[in-house]
This record gives structure tokens, C-alpha cells and sequence, in this order.
């Protein structure tokens, strides 16, 4: 029963969907980081509905920082923030309680829980919780950019519509990081938006892929067995509620090309070490060599829709037919972008902690 994750710096997660609050609690970062609350409530934007291509659940997120700073600044203590839930309509789920939503965790956790569960909007396991996660990554995404270490992710494809590729990495983060709607070409984004909807209009749901690049990483931060860069990375990644893949570089792409193609060349450039191309993302043995690490999550489509499913009722181990009534995303990968920035930079704190130690984070 564990809702922990990290080794050097720590994130716990709390709460439930329809509960009183969720919220995070971080703890190991140094004192002396800068806390923006503007910049937290920005990030929590970046995550909430927006529009008919999103849940009619309006969440305002007027979060609180209850411990762990003072002053706009880290205190070295743990940092709880709490999120108050103030549009929960828990009698959606009522009529439904025995019967298990397909693409859900309805079934597994009655079965893990014994019945305990709170199983009003998925409980602990619904999107609703990531909130806490961007609260709280709004903090380590600041004390990365003090180091110039940049995360940005765009929506690379969506129900068939592909965005362009990353270009030049520093402005197209840069770009990325000031849109609601995550795509590079603004033709694509309109196409994305318009398939969401058509799709909501079909009571139905679609997913997609979105891609992330992290730049000026520095080379030597991993380790080369169970730790490496990916394997922590795709760890903290499949947390996430809908991701179902995760590819770093070229990976799957590759497979069927020869090692003369894959292999990254190394060169020197003004002094710096850099390779040629970068299709293993900038990871080699498990640990980063100075390129951008680039990687990409696969988001499977929303699983609550409106059309008449299969199912049982696990209470009566029968069959039974569910029609989903309430609230819900025709397509969540707009909103799951910021979630993935938001855990990518816990676990990169997380590992240059390990490898600088903790106070690196506000060295200058």
C-alpha cells in the first residue's frame, strides 16, 4: 500500500476523487529553493479542462501550502500541499458501484482493497489526483530552470493528426511551455481539437502520443543496472493514469536498422562532447551523456465513455451492460502533458540529488 516514490527526494500522494482534498507531500528537497505560486497556479491551469474537448468537472485548484516554506522559499522541511475538491457529484457513481467500468480500476482495486476502496471518480486512482503532482512539480520544474535544465512536451500525434517534430529544442520548449493546447504547428492543433470534439459528439474517446525533451542534462547522472536514467524514468512515467507505453530515441523505430544507423558517433564541438545524431536519447549504459534525453509516452484513450459496454457486476458475479453517466474527457493527453513535465522533473531532482547531493539544487 505504498503511494512513495523516489529515493533522494520523495513524492507522496494523497486523497481521493469525490474525498475532502488531495494533495502531495514532497520531501528532501534543500532550503532555499524558490517557490512561485503564480507559476504553480499556471501549471495547474496547464492541467485543468478546457473547453467541450474536456470534462465539464470544473475544478478551480486554489491550492494551499500548508508546510516546508516560508517566506517563498524551501524550509528543507517536507512540503505538504493540499488541494480542496469542490465539485465532486458523487451520486453519478451510486447506481454503478458493483459494476466494473471496462478500462477502469474498479475491479482490481476491489479486489486488492477487500471492498474498502472509495470508489466514487476512480478514488485514488483517478486522474483527478495528478493535480497534486503538478502543485508540486511546479516546485522542481523552477529548481531545474535555475540550472537551465528545460523540460517541454508536445502532443506529437492525436486520433491520427501528427504534429511536426522538435526543431530547434530551446525554442520549441520555450513555445510549448506558454501554450494550453500543446502542439508546435498551429494548423495540426486546430485538426487535433477539431477530432476531439467529433469524437466527443460519437460519445466515444481517443488517445495519442505525446514527446518530451529534456536539455543541458549533465553527462554521468545514472546508473548502469536497475537505476538507469530510463528505467527510472519509465517507472515514475507509468504512474501516470492512461500511459501505456513509453519509447526513448529512435528505440522501436530502429529495431529492424543496423548498428552502423543506431550507433550515435561521438565528436567534439568548441570543447564539448556531443554525438552526431541522438538516436539513443542521450542515454547510454543507463546514463545520461550530455544530449537532449527525448522520449515518448504513449496515452491510450479515455476510458470512460457514453456507449453501451460489457461488463459484470462483481458483487453478484454476473454479467451485466454499463452506459457511464457524468463527467468525463473525450481525450485527456492535452491535460496529461503537464503531468508528464511534472514527474519527469521530480525524477530528475531526484537523481542529480543522488549525484551532486541535495543542496546542489540551489548551488549557483
Amino acid at each position: 500500500m505504498k503511494n512513495t516514490f523516489g529515493q533522494n527526494i520523495s513524492v507522496t500522494i494523497y486523497g481521493e476523487s469525490h474525498g475532502k482534498a488531495i494533495g502531495v507531500v514532497l520531501d528532501g528537497f534543500a532550503p532555499g529553493i524558490p517557490v512561485d505560486e503564480a507559476f504553480m497556479q499556471r501549471q495547474l491551469t496547464l492541467r485543468r479542462p478546457s473547453g467541450k474537448i474536456s470534462t465539464a468537472r470544473q475544478e478551480p485548484d486554489p491550492f494551499q501550502i500548508l508546510s516546508g516554506v516560508y517566506e517563498n522559499k524551501t524550509t528543507g522541511t517536507p512540503i505538504c500541499i493540499m488541494i480542496p475538491n469542490t465539485q465532486t457529484k458523487s451520486k453519478d457513481y451510486s447506481a454503478t458501484r458493483a459494476l466494473a467500468r471496462p478500462g477502469h480500476a474498479d475491479y482490481t482495486a476491489h479486489c486488492k482493497y477487500h471492498g474498502f476502496e472509495d470508489f466514487r471518480g476512480g478514488g485514488h486512482f483517478s486522474g483527478r489526483i495528478t493535480a497534486g503532482l503538478v502543485a508540486g512539480g511546479a516546485i522542481a520544474i523552477s529548481a531545474l530552470k535555475a540550472k537551465n535544465i528545460l523540460i517541454g512536451t508536445h502532443i506529437k500525434s492525436c486520433g491520427g493528426v501528427k504534429d511536426r517534430d522538435f526543431a530547434e529544442l530551446n525554442s520549441d520548449i520555450q513555445e510549448l511551455n506558454q501554450k494550453i493546447f500543446a502542439v508546435l504547428d498551429a494548423t495540426q492543433e486546430k485538426m487535433m481539437q477539431e477530432k476531439i470534439s467529433e469524437t466527443a459528439q460519437k460519445g466515444d474517446s481517443i488517445g495519442g502520443v505525446l514527446e518530451t525533451a529534456i536539455i543541458n542534462m549533465p553527462a554521468g547522472v545514472g546508473e548502469p543496472w536497475f537505476d538507469t536514467i530510463e528505467g527510472v524514468l519509465a517507472h515514475a512515467l507509468f504512474s501516470i493514469p492512461a500511459i501505456k507505453g513509453v519509447q526513448f530515441g529512435d528505440a522501436f523505430d530502429m529495431v529492424d536498422n543496423y548498428g552502423s544507423q543506431y550507433n550515435d558517433s561521438f565528436r567534439m564541438q568548441e570543447n564539448h562532447v556531443i554525438t552526431e545524431t541522438n538516436h539513443n536519447a542521450g542515454i547510454n549504459g543507463g546514463i545520461t551523456n550530455g544530449m537532449p534525453i527525448l522520449f515518448r509516452c504513449a496515452v491510450k484513450p479515455t476510458p470512460s465513455i457514453y456507449q453501451v459496454q460489457k461488463t459484470i457486476n462483481f458483487f453478484e458475479n454476473q454479467n451485466a451492460d454499463l452506459q457511464i453517466k457524468g463527467r468525463h474527457d473525450p481525450a485527456i493527453i492535452h491535460r496529461a502533458r503537464v503531468v508528464v513535465d511534472s514527474i519527469t522533473a521530480f525524477v530528475l531532482c531526484d537523481v542529480l540529488s543522488g549525484r551532486y547531493g541535495t543542496d546542489w539544487l540551489t548551488k549557483i
